[in-house]
């Protein structure tokens, strides 16, 4: 095994934000303050055409505030991806609302418009697609769906910081996006969320229910929560911003080198019209999966990672049983590599190595 392991992803925290939570700390403003309204502001310019953005505590809070916000609750159907992590059913789940799974595409592993179609009932409110690993859902197609059946569309955006869908940014489709701000994603702000909203009803439903339900203190207008965002975090999160589509340019190479040199194993789609933020590089394995991320790691000091090995439908907080051959053959197929802006081009190649190594001795 090699001296070193390359991780599968990794945070890239520098001096700017150690210097950025610094000032911060000097001022004495660490709750939410203007440094959360500045990255509100600087996120909604630079990654959704300008939409008003709310930020809150988490992505999965996010996705909770934005279905409220929206009016989801007991007695709707959400349409979500099984294949994708448990937040965004979860999220839906915890308004009281029905989380129904879909199909995925298996090229992009995004929301089959086909298979939205088919489940689509008389309680259906909204679709809620994920734009996975970086790469848009086909949101002409759910956009089409939508407005046919007087539907709502939301996007779990939490793993697409900057994605485009036929020149146009997610975060800009629905009646609102979360984005994810955890240390692993493209873009941290230490922990948080980012909602983009459509309308300025939804902004100001979103900011009462983080906030206690209060725009003024100890008025509280609604049931509400305490979903806010520290002064802390957004110094980390406006930094990390001005560093975002540096490091998208460089994992959007780092794919490329490594699809340009694969062997032996099933290289990701990039669908027409869309453009991938490469939140995560997933190759697939068509047998003992397990086996070769096992053997990457031991005999070449690669890490890699399995997102997600077990379909949401399936996990126990669900318990269905549902005909999803697209998600099944994923859980069972996906390996994500490093391609994270840390890696040099002598790390990709160490990757490249392992890969076409492993494939072959499988083979």
């Amino acid at each position: 095994m090699s001296t070193s392991v390359i991780p599968a992803a990794r945070p890239l925290i520098g001096d700017e934000e150690r210097a950025a939570v610094d000032r911060v700390m000097r001022t004495g403003v660490i709750a939410q303050g203007p440094e959360v309204a500045a990255f509100e502001r600087e996120f909604a310019d630079e990654l959704v055409e300008g939409r008003a953005c709310v930020a809150v505590s988490s992505g999965t809070t996010g996705l909770h505030l934005g279905l409220l916000a929206a009016g989801i609750g007991p007695g709707d159907e959400v349409i979500v991806p099984s294949f994708t992590f448990a937040a965004t059913a979860n999220s839906v789940a915890l308004t009281g609302a029905t989380p129904v799974f879909a199909d995925i595409d298996p090229a992009t592993y995004c929301l089959d418009p086909e298979s939205v179609a088919s489940v689509i009932t008389d309680r259906t409110a909204a679709i809620m697609p994920v734009h996975l690993y970086g790469h848009p859902a086909d949101m002409t197609a759910l956009s089409r769906l939508a407005e046919e059946h007087r539907l709502q569309l939301f996007e779990d955006a939490a793993q697409a910081h900057g994605a485009r869908w036929q020149g146009h940014r997610v975060g800009t489709f629905g009646t609102f996006a979360m984005f994810s701000l955890y240390p692993t994603k493209n873009m941290t702000s230490g922990e948080g969320g980012m909602v983009s909203c459509a309308t300025a009803e939804v902004v100001r439903a979103v900011q009462l229910l983080r906030n206690q339900g209060m725009e003024r203190r100890y008025e509280n207008e609604v049931v509400g929560f305490n979903a806010r965002m520290t002064d802390i975090h957004a110094a980390i999160g406006r930094v990390q911003l001005g560093k975002l589509d540096d490091w998208t340019r460089t994992r959007q190479r780092n794919a490329h080198h490594l699809s340009e040199r694969l062997e032996g194993v099933g290289v990701p789609v990039v669908a027409q019209g869309a453009e991938h933020v490469w939140h995560q590089y997933t190759i697939r394995i068509e047998d003992d999966r397990d086996g070769f991320a096992a053997a990457l790691l031991s005999e070449h000091g690669i890490g890699s990672g399995v997102y997600y090995p077990i379909p949401n439908h399936e996990l126990p907080s669900f318990a269905l049983t549902l005909d999803l051959p697209a998600t099944r053959q994923a859980c069972d197929e996906v390996l994500s590599l490093p391609v994270h802006p840390a890696l040099t081009e002598a790390d990709l190649d160490r990757v490249v190595t392992a890969v076409n190594a492993t494939a072959k001795a499988g083979a």
